[in-house]
C-alpha cells in the first residue's frame, strides 16, 4: 500500500483566508483589542507570523557547545558555601557564581570580600581544570577581585589557565547601592582611570578572561523594559570601552575585557529575542568602532523580579521557561536563582532543583545542539528587530546626554523607568499581567517552605531600586497571616451561590481567586436548594461579608430578593460577581455595595477591602 494513503493532504490556506475565519469567530469584536498585544516597549505583537524570509542566524554560542551550568554561592558562612560548591560541582554544575555581600544580586546575603572567606569557599575547587568562576562583587569590587587573585596566587595556579570572570561594574554598583566610587561629576575621568589601572594589573598577572561586566539585570530588577535593559547594558559597555581605550588599551583589548549579563524571565519569546538582540546591537557597535565583530560572552540569570514568596514552587516553572529562553537565545552561562531565593537562603533541595533545571534541558532536551534555532521564525525575528530599534533609540538618547553615567546622574534614566513601572504595576493590579499562585490561583492555606535563613528587608533608596512584581499582593497575604496568628482566624467572606452549579461555578471561582489573592478566606462552593438553605449556610459560615455568584439571568430572577434577605440576615457588606448593567441600580438599592469583574483594579479593591474585613 502506498505511503501517501496514510498522509492526509493539508489544504493550502493564505493569511487572507485565516483573517476571514478570525473575523467570523470574533463576531464583530475589534481584532486589535482581542488578539493584538503590546510589550512594555510598545512593541506590537500580532497573533500570527509567517516565516521570516532571508533571516540569518545570530552568531553566538556555537552549535553543540553547552552553556555553562553555574551554581550560585552566596552563603554568608564560607564553610557552608564551600560544602554547597563541592556538592554542586559533584552533581552536574560546571561553574560557580560567587556572590559577595551587597552585590547587585546578593539580595541580603553574600560572601565577605576577604582572602580568608574566598579561600575557604573555594577549598577543594580546582581552579585550573575547567571550572568556571563568575564573580558578582560588592560596591567596593576591587577587594573581592584582589581576594580571588590572591587565592589563585597562593595555590600556584597560572592565571591564564583559570576561567574567572571578575564582574567588576562600578557603574552598576552605584546605580543599585547609591554609593558612588567617586564624585559623579568626575566619573568620566576618575573612574576609567581606576578601572584601567586594575585591568592593567590583572592583565599583567596573566588573566585573559573578561574583567568587567555590563549588567542589564540591574535595569530588569528595577522594573525596566527589555529595551531599557539592553540600552543600559550597552551604555555601560560603551563607558568602559571608551575609558579603557583612553588609558592605554587598544579597542580590541578593551572589547575583550567586557562581558554582558542579562536577566531571563518567564516571557519566553521576549527573553529569547532579547538575548539575540544584544548580540546584534553589540556587533553594530563593534563595527562602528572599526572592529571585526566577535561574539560577546553573555551570562544569564533567572530574573529576581519574577520570583514570588507565595506558592514559591511555581518559581520552578518560571525558572524553567527562563533557562529555556536564555539557552535558545545563545547565553554562554546560566545561573538559576533557587525557587526559594525570595524567601531566604535556599536549602539543599532548592539548590538541587536550580541545578537540575538546567541539566534536564541540556541532557534530556538537548537544547544546545542547534545554534540559534529561532532564526527565521517570523515572531521571534520581529521581536528581535523591534527590540534592536527601541534599544538603539534609548542608547542614542543617553549618548546625547553625555553617556550612561550622565544619564544616571541627571535622573533621566530613572524618569524613563518610572513610566514603565507605572504601566507594569497597573497591569499587575488589574491582573492583565497575572502572577500564578499570587494574584491568580492563590493557595491561601499553603505550607511554608524551608530556607536556611530568612531574607532580610532590602534597601530601596538607590537610583535603580530592586523590586519584585508580586510584592503588593504579598503584603496583603502577610497582613492576613498576621491576623490569623493573632486571632486564630483570617478575614473571611461567604460566596452566596444562586442556582445550579452550571450557573454559578465560573463566577464563584473568579470571586474565590480574587478574594484569596488578598488573603480573604472564602466559604461556599456548593449549590443551595432555595433561599432558606442559602441563608442557613451564610449564618453557619459566621461571615459578615458576602459575594453573590450566579449568571446574569438568575441575577434578574433572584438577585434582588437574595441581596435583601442577606442584608436582613446580618450581611454587613454585599458584593456581586459580574456587572449586569441593566440591573446595577436595582441591585444597589437591594443592598449590593460593590461589583467585581474582569479588568478591575483588583489590588486597590483588596487594599480597600482589608479594613472592612477587620485587617489592620
Amino acid at each position: 500500500m502506498a505511503d501517501d494513503v496514510f498522509l492526509p493532504v493539508m489544504p493550502q490556506t493564505s493569511q487572507h483566508d485565516w483573517l476571514n475565519r478570525v473575523e467570523t469567530a470574533l463576531k464583530g469584536a475589534d481584532f486589535d483589542k482581542k488578539l493584538v498585544h503590546a510589550t512594555a516597549d510598545a512593541i506590537r505583537i500580532d497573533p500570527l507570523y509567517g516565516k521570516a524570509e532571508g533571516a540569518k542566524p545570530v552568531i553566538g554560542r556555537p552549535a553543540g557547545q553547552a552553556w555553562r551550568v553555574m551554581a550560585r554561592i552566596d552563603h554568608t558562612d564560607p564553610q557552608t558555601g564551600n560544602q554547597q560548591a563541592l556538592d554542586d560541582l559533584e552533581n552536574g554544575a560546571n561553574g560557580l557564581h560567587l556572590v559577595f555581600a551587597q552585590a547587585v544580586n546578593s539580595y541580603g546575603f553574600g560572601l565577605q570580600d576577604t582572602v580568608e572567606a574566598v579561600s575557604t569557599a573555594l577549598e577543594g575547587v580546582m581552579l585550573d581544570v575547567g571550572a568556571d568562576i563568575t564573580l558578582d562583587p560588592g560596591p567596593h569590587g576591587k577587594a573581592a577581585i584582589q581576594a580571588v587573585a590572591s587565592v589563585v596566587k597562593a595555590r600556584n595556579v597560572l592565571p591564564a589557565t583559570t576561567k574567572i570572570r571578575f564582574g567588576l561594574d562600578p557603574l552598576g554598583a552605584w546605580a543599585v547601592t547609591g554609593e558612588a566610587p567617586c564624585p559623579p561629576d568626575a566619573f568620566a575621568k576618575e573612574l576609567p582611570q581606576r578601572i584601567s589601572a586594575l585591568v592593567h594589573d590583572l592583565r599583567g598577572r596573566g588573566y585573559e578572561t573578561p574583567l568587567l561586566k555590563a549588567d542589564g539585570r540591574i535595569m530588569h530588577a528595577a522594573g525596566g523594559s527589555e529595551a531599557q535593559e539592553l540600552a543600559f547594558a550597552l551604555g555601560c559597555a560603551l563607558f568602559y570601552l571608551r575609558g579603557l581605550e583612553a588609558h592605554g588599551l587598544t579597542l580590541e583589548e578593551a572589547r575583550d575585557t567586557i562581558e554582558f549579563r542579562l536577566a531571563a524571565d518567564a516571557d519566553q519569546m521576549l527573553s529569547l529575542a532579547k538575548f539575540r538582540a544584544l548580540r546584534l546591537l553589540w556587533a553594530r557597535i563593534e563595527k562602528a568602532c572599526g572592529l571585526d565583530p566577535k561574539p560577546a560572552f553573555i551570562t544569564a540569570e533567572t530574573a529576581w523580579r519574577m520570583q514570588t514568596r507565595r506558592d514559591p514552587f511555581v518559581n520552578m516553572l518560571r525558572n524553567t521557561v527562563a533557562v529555556f529562553s536564555a539557552g535558545l537565545g545563545g547565553a554562554n552561562a546560566v545561573t538559576v536563582l533557587p525557587f526559594t531565593q525570595a524567601l531566604g537562603l535556599p536549602d539543599a533541595f532548592a539548590r538541587r532543583m536550580a541545578r537540575n533545571t538546567q541539566l534536564v534541558l541540556l541532557e534530556e532536551s538537548h537544547l544546545d545542539k542547534v545554534s540559534d534555532p529561532a532564526a527565521g521564525s517570523g515572531g521571534i525575528e520581529h521581536l528581535t528587530q523591534a527590540l534592536c530599534e527601541k534599544a538603539w533609540i534609548l542608547l542614542q538618547d543617553s549618548e546625547q546626554k553625555g553617556g550612561i553615567d550622565r544619564a544616571l546622574h541627571d535622573g533621566s534614566i530613572s524618569h524613563e523607568l518610572r513610566s514603565v513601572i507605572a504601566k507594569r504595576q497597573k497591569d499587575i493590579a488589574r491582573r492583565k499581567d497575572p502572577i500564578t499562585g499570587t494574584s491568580e490561583f492563590p493557595n491561601i492555606n499553603e505550607d511554608s517552605v524551608a530556607v536556611l535563613a530568612p531574607c532580610p528587608d532590602l534597601k530601596n533608596e538607590a537610583l535603580l531600586p530592586v523590586m519584585r512584581t508580586s510584592e503588593a499582593f504579598e503584603a496583603l497575604r502577610d497582613a492576613s497571616d498576621t491576623m490569623l496568628a493573632k486571632s486564630g482566624q483570617r478575614p473571611r467572606i461567604f460566596l452566596a451561590n444562586i442556582g445550579p452549579v452550571s450557573a454559578f461555578t465560573a463566577r464563584n471561582q473568579f470571586a474565590k481567586n480574587l478574594f484569596e489573592a488578598g488573603g480573604i478566606e472564602t466559604f461556599g462552593d456548593t449549590p443551595h436548594s432555595d433561599l432558606d438553605a442559602l441563608l442557613k449556610a451564610f449564618k453557619a459560615a459566621s461571615c459578615s461579608l458576602v459575594c453573590l455568584c450566579s449568571s446574569d439571568a438568575l441575577y434578574v430572577e433572584q438577585g434582588i430578593a437574595t441581596a435583601q434577605a442577606l442584608k436582613a440576615a446580618g450581611a454587613r457588606h454585599i458584593y456581586l460577581a459580574g456587572r449586569p448593567a441593566d440591573m446595577e441600580q436595582a441591585l444597589q438599592q437591594a443592598g449590593v455595595e460593590d461589583f467585581i469583574s474582569a479588568g478591575m483594579d483588583v489590588l486597590a479593591f483588596l487594599q480597600n477591602l482589608h479594613p472592612a474585613a477587620g485587617v489592620s
